[in-house]
């Protein structure tokens, strides 16, 4: 198996598995669940990864986490709005 297609497919599943709550709390304001500290410290470790698929040129790695890095940075101002 190619390797790109191998990455494209980690990114699709690993990115859209977040797609959920994502939609759910943009839609609902509800952030009461949510922890801010884990959102941050997740944030971090996902500009990491970009950095390292960045490094080792991997087009699917830095798609899925610049894609999820926004999507938590949606929910994380919304827990700082509302939370």
């Amino acid at each position: 198996m190619d390797l790109d297609l191998l990455g494209y497919i980690a990114a699709t599943l690993s990115t859209g598995a977040f797609v959920p709550q994502a939609v759910k709390t943009i839609r609902t304001r509800d952030t009461s669940g949510i922890s801010f500290w884990m959102y941050l410290t997740f944030m971090a470790g996902i500009a990491l990864w970009f950095v390292f698929g960045v490094a080792i040129d991997s087009v699917p790695m830095m798609l899925a986490n610049a894609v999820t890095f926004t999507l938590a940075a949606t929910i994380l101002a919304l827990k700082v709005r509302y939370g």
